[in-house]
């Protein structure tokens, strides 16, 4: 009898421990609400079964009277020690006979402090190294391939790498300065004293945008080299210093932002932060959506070969303006700026709070068609049965700015952007004629049969763009929360591509992925700033110079989280640049903390309101 009751004793103890496995380590996939129900009714069931005998689960040899064991505590993610740096050894000259497999080291020659500057200062004496990886040469065109890249190693390192994405098509080796994120940056990473990588992604400038006929070329761009490179930069900066990186950055800015993204989530375990500035993770979808802008400006353009004759800048002012009218104020003071995007929306209506023309356009309305154009680009495209294939887009005052004009009014329709990224790049099968009949191919996409190629396959062509594009995994982020990595990611409102409101949609659902989890919530790893006014990566209505990158470092490496970051207007007389679209009435000096999302920033209502320190995030 008393062998019975202690089997049956062992078997609760197994029922109970098996529960606390599935409560303490199972995660909910977002889209899986009825396997959510049953876990939830099993954990009931499980939970029932075991609370009456837990006493029957403790040490001591199994007997019933000893007392229970506790629930095995959760571990917390581990905190980073700083980086330390070190000396370059030896002569840099000497890494020009650096090997590594499939690599062709160039040149390696050094660069003198002061042959680079940033913000008026000079940037220290470093090393630069050139070459190129995985040569070959493409079945499909014949055209000779290569990673072509440049390393920059600081004579006297800070302990620290940093991959640098590049932006666009890619296809040009960018100097590797890391400068990711920020209009007229005071400072970058090669500046801090990072050892810095660049590449051109797999393809040259006159590879652009054919090489999307080469379906490597094709994965090389989208993260084919960011796995490529990444151990061989280690390796590197080993030979160079005697010792790895103690801390590894991945950082860009659009496109870069995004091969930031794949970095962190295809390679997890190599980064310690992850820094996105502008983030076009959702590249495909938003390439799409430019054509879809072009429709509706076309509708609109009193000359189709001129779509910015569609909405002149007085009558982007005008809707400036009105979205100033309802949500200026919304953060406690009137200042060219919409810090509330959240509470904007439910106080602006485009169809509502506009001036409409009764007669011809004059620059001091808008007409009815121009409104329906706007309201449906801001809702973003849709197929015939009405489903959003894109994100919405936010109002924002920031539409006056020139960037804003060049996305929504050239690339929508250039041979350098949007319409051969959709169909030479990222459609299966890829059609080389786009590059020769970009605006055409723009007005004629359809959203019921075209859309649906961004994520075919074929023979030739295995993986779709929405595979080699896009991050893998973005509300899944364990591997690097759990080793103590951090991301920040940071965009503009006014962004004139890539849709802030997209971004949000990540954040939220990351934030509701990780919503009770023991390990860590969502912001203890990775936060989203909005910078109010700023177009695509810098420039608009905005204060949006900022340093992202010393914030993400005092994160990872001191445990300091950012709470706010605090961004400049580039006025008259800024070092890193002047932006000549800021308001006349606004401070030169002006001032704004970022804030981490869904925090706003808001007046105090005490003190100068052009200083960040009389503003609260909340």
């Amino acid at each position: 009898m008393n062998n019975q009751n202690t089997r049956q004793q062992q078997r609760v103890c197994t029922i109970f421990f098996v529960y606390l496995f599935i409560n303490n380590n199972y995660k909910q996939p977002e889209t899986d609400l009825n396997l959510l129900s049953r876990t939830s009714g099993a954990l009931a069931v499980l939970t029932a079964a075991v609370l009456l005998p837990l006493s029957a689960c403790g040490g001591g040899g199994g007997h019933a009277d000893d007392t229970a064991a506790p629930p095995p505590s959760v571990a917390t993610p581990p905190s980073l020690a700083p980086a330390v740096g070190a000396a370059l050894q030896g002569s840099c000259e000497s890494l020009g006979g650096y090997t590594y497999a499939n690599t062709r080291i160039t040149a390696a020659t050094t660069v003198a402090a002061g042959t680079l500057t940033v913000a008026g200062r000079d940037v220290a004496a470093h090393c630069l190294v050139t070459g190129a990886m995985n040569t070959r040469v493409g079945p499909i065109d014949g055209q000779t391939y290569a990673i072509g890249f440049e390393m920059r190693l600081p004579l006297a390192w800070n302990g620290r790498f940093l991959y640098q994405g590049n932006g666009g098509t890619d296809g040009a080796v960018a100097t590797a300065v890391g400068a990711v994120g920020s209009g007229g940056p005071l400072t970058h990473a090669l500046h801090q004293g990072f050892a810095v990588v660049s590449s051109d992604a797999g393809h040259n400038a006159a590879q652009n945008p054919l090489f999307g006929l080469d379906p490597q070329a094709r994965i090389d761009y989208g993260y084919g080299a960011v796995l490529a490179l990444t151990p061989m930069a280690k390796s590197l900066i080993k030979a160079a210093y005697g010792k790895g990186p103690d801390r590894s950055y991945a950082g860009g800015t659009s496109n870069g932002g995004r091969h930031a993204l794949v970095a962190g989530t295809r390679l997890p375990q190599e980064y310690d932060g992850i820094l996105a500035s502008t983030p076009g993770f959702n590249l495909p979808r938003a390439a799409a959506a430019q054509l879809y802008t072009a429709q509706q400006l076309r509708r609109v353009a009193t000359d189709e070969n001129d779509l910015g004759t569609a909405f002149s800048m007085a009558e982007r002012q005008v809707l400036a303006q009105a979205i100033l009218q309802r949500c200026d104020a919304l953060d406690g003071v009137a200042d060219g700026l919409v810090q509330d995007v959240e509470g904007c929306r439910s106080a602006f209506d485009i169809r509502q709070h506009v001036p409409v023309c009764s007669g011809a356009r004059d620059g001091s309305c808008l007409s009815a068609a121009q409104i329906d154009a706007l309201a449906n680009l801001y809702r973003g495209p849709v197929n015939g049965q009405g489903q959003a294939l894109y994100a919405t887009q936010a109002f924002d005052p920031g539409l006056v700015g020139s960037n804003w004009a060049s996305w929504k009014f050239v690339s929508s329709v250039g041979n350098a952007r949007d319409p051969v990224a959709v169909g030479i790049i990222f459609q299966v099968p890829p059609d080389a004629t786009v590059a020769t009949r970009s605006r055409q191919f723009a007005f004629d996409f359809n959203f019921d049969t075209d859309f649906a190629r961004l994520s075919a396959t074929d023979a030739t062509y295995t993986e779709s763009a929405m595979s080699f594009m896009v991050p893998p995994g973005m509300t899944q982020l364990d591997a690097l929360r759990d080793r103590g990595a951090k991301v920040l990611v940071v965009q503009g409102v006014a962004d004139g591509v890539f849709s802030s409101d997209d971004t949000r949609n990540w954040y939220e659902a990351l934030t509701q992925a990780y919503r009770g989890d023991a390990r860590g919530e969502a912001a203890s790893f990775a936060r989203f700033f909005l910078v109010p006014g700023m177009n695509h990566s810098r420039g608009g209505i905005a204060t949006d110079q900022f340093d992202a990158l010393s914030a993400l470092v005092d994160w990872v490496e001191r445990g300091v989280a950012p709470e706010r970051i605090v961004a400049a207007a580039r006025g008259a007389g800024n070092a890193g640049g002047v932006n000549t679209e800021l308001p006349s009435d606004w401070s030169p000096t002006r001032t704004r903390p970022l804030c981490p999302y869904p925090a706003v920033a808001r007046y105090s209502g005490q003190g100068d309101s052009e200083q960040a320190e009389n503003f609260v995030c909340r």
